[in-house]
C-alpha cells in the first residue's frame, strides 16, 4: 500500500502541475484562413446577331412515274413482230411501233367492206331510178295528184341509203381494226414488264405490256402537323381552274443508291385531298422534269421506285437567331454572359429546330454574348471565362429534328 502511494501521489502531482503550467502560458493566435479568389470557368462563345432564316423540311417518299399504263391488244391476232427497244426497261418515243399483229385476216376485212360499200350505193343508184321512173308512170296516167309514199318508192330509197351508211360504218370499223394491228406508243416512256413476244397470239383486251411516261417523275412526300405551318402548299379550292405553273416550293431530292448517289431538283405540284387516318400526315406531290436525261457528273437516272431523301424549300423566317444546338438546356433555356462575366439563364422562344441548330425567335438581344458550350453544373452566377469564336456555320441544312427535352 505504502508502494502505491509512492508512485501514485508524484504522478498525480506531475500532472496537475503540467495542466496549471498550460493554462498560465499565453496562447498563439490562430492561423488566419486564405481567401483565393474562385476561379473564372473557360468556355466558349459567340455574339448572336438577328438574321433571315429559310426553313427547309426534310422528308423521304418513293419515286413513280407521272403516267403508268397497261398496253392492251385491242384486236386478237398473231404478234409477229415487236420493236429492238421493247424489252423491260427499253425506251420509247410517242408513235413508235412497238408490237405488229398479223393483219391479213382484217385486211381482207377491209376489202370486203368496200365492196359492201359499193354495192350498196349500186342499190341506191337503182332505187333512185326506180322511183323516178314511178313517178313518170304516175304523170302519164293522168292521174292527179302527188303520188304516195309506196308508190314513189321513198321507203326503199331511204332503205336503200341507209344500207350504204351502215356499210360505210362497217368499212370505218374494218380500218380501225386494221390499224390495231400496229401497237403504237401513246407517249414517250419505257417499257416496265413485258407479257408477251413474237409467235404468242393475244386476244382482244390482252395485257402486252406495263409502260410509263419518262417526261416527269413524281414522289409523293409526307408532312407533319408542324411542317405544314412552315410551308406555303399550292392548294385548290372548288371553282378554281387548275394552274400548271411552276409556282410551288423547290425540293432538293438525294438518293444514294449501288454506290451511286445523285442529286436532283424538282417542285411541289399539289397536295393530297385529305390528311392520312393513319400517320396524320399530308402527302404533298413534288415533281421532276425529264428524271432520264443525261446529266453532268455521273448522276444516274431517276429510276423508278428509288427511295430519295427531300429537302423542301420552306417558309423564311425574319429576325431570328440560329444558334447551336449545344447552347440549349432544359428544353428552351440558354446560358448569357453577362458584362460581370458570369452566366445567367434566359428562357427563349425556339421557332424550329434543325440536326445541328434550332432557331430563336424570341428572347435573345442583338449583341448578347452566347455561352456555345455544354456545361453539365452550370448555375446562376457562375464566372466564366470566355473565348470568343464565331458562331458555327450551318451544316446538313434539312435534317429537322425536335426541340431538346433535356441538358444538352
Amino acid at each position: 500500500m505504502s508502494l502505491l502511494r509512492k508512485i501514485f501521489i508524484p504522478l498525480l502531482l506531475l500532472g496537475g502541475l503540467s495542466a496549471l503550467g498550460w493554462r498560465l502560458a499565453p496562447q498563439a493566435p490562430p492561423p488566419e484562413e486564405s481567401r483565393r479568389p474562385t476561379p473564372a470557368v473557360p468556355v466558349t462563345a459567340a455574339t448572336v446577331q438577328p438574321q433571315d432564316y429559310t426553313v427547309t423540311l426534310a422528308t423521304r417518299g418513293e419515286v413513280r412515274a407521272r403516267t403508268e399504263s397497261s398496253l392492251v391488244a385491242e384486236v386478237g391476232s398473231v404478234i409477229i413482230d415487236i420493236a429492238p427497244s421493247f424489252r423491260e426497261g427499253g425506251f420509247f418515243e410517242q408513235g413508235d411501233i412497238l408490237v405488229q399483229l398479223d393483219d391479213r385476216d382484217f385486211k381482207a376485212a377491209v376489202t370486203i367492206a368496200k365492196s359492201a360499200v359499193a354495192q350498196a350505193q349500186t342499190a341506191v343508184t337503182e332505187e333512185s331510178a326506180r322511183a323516178a321512173q314511178a313517178l313518170d308512170d304516175w304523170k302519164a296516167l293522168g292521174r292527179p295528184g302527188e303520188p304516195g309514199p309506196l308508190v314513189s318508192r321513198k321507203p326503199q330509197l331511204a332503205e336503200a341509203a341507209a344500207r350504204i351508211e351502215s356499210a360505210k360504218a362497217s368499212e370505218q370499223r374494218a380500218a380501225r381494226d386494221l390499224e390495231r394491228c400496229t401497237i403504237r406508243a401513246p407517249y414517250a416512256g419505257r417499257v416496265l414488264d413485258k407479257s408477251a413476244d413474237v409467235g404468242q397470239f393475244v386476244s382482244a383486251g390482252r395485257e402486252i405490256a406495263k409502260i410509263y411516261a419518262v417526261d416527269s417523275a413524281e414522289i409523293d412526300l409526307p408532312l407533319s402537323s408542324e411542317q405544314l405551318a412552315f410551308i406555303d402548299l399550292p392548294e385548290r379550292y372548288r371553282g378554281e381552274k387548275i394552274s400548271l405553273d411552276d409556282s410551288g416550293p423547290e425540293v432538293t431530292l438525294r438518293s444514294d443508291f449501288g454506290g451511286r448517289s445523285g442529286t436532283w431538283q424538282g417542285r411541289i405540284v399539289r397536295a393530297a385531298g385529305g390528311v392520312d387516318s393513319r400517320s396524320r400526315q399530308l402527302y404533298v406531290t413534288a415533281q421532276v422534269q425529264d428524271p432520264y436525261a443525261r446529266r453532268s457528273g455521273e448522276v444516274p437516272p431517276l429510276k423508278v421506285g428509288t427511295w430519295v431523301s427531300a429537302d423542301i424549300t420552306g417558309k423564311t423566317l425574319k429576325n431570328v437567331f440560329v444558334i447551336p444546338r449545344v447552347a440549349i438546356r432544359d428544353g428552351n433555356t440558354v446560358l448569357v454572359i453577362g458584362k460581370d462575366s458570369k452566366l445567367h439563364s434566359r428562357h427563349v422562344e425556339i421557332a424550329w429546330g434543325e440536326r445541328d441548330h434550332v432557331i430563336v425567335r424570341s428572347g435573345l438581344e442583338p449583341g448578347e454574348l452566347l455561352c456555345t458550350v455544354s456545361l453539365q453544373f452550370a448555375v446562376e452566377g457562375t464566372l466564366v471565362k470566355p473565348r470568343i469564336e464565331p458562331m458555327p456555320a450551318l451544316t446538313m441544312p434539312g435534317r429537322p429534328a425536335p426541340a431538346a427535352t433535356g441538358k444538352s
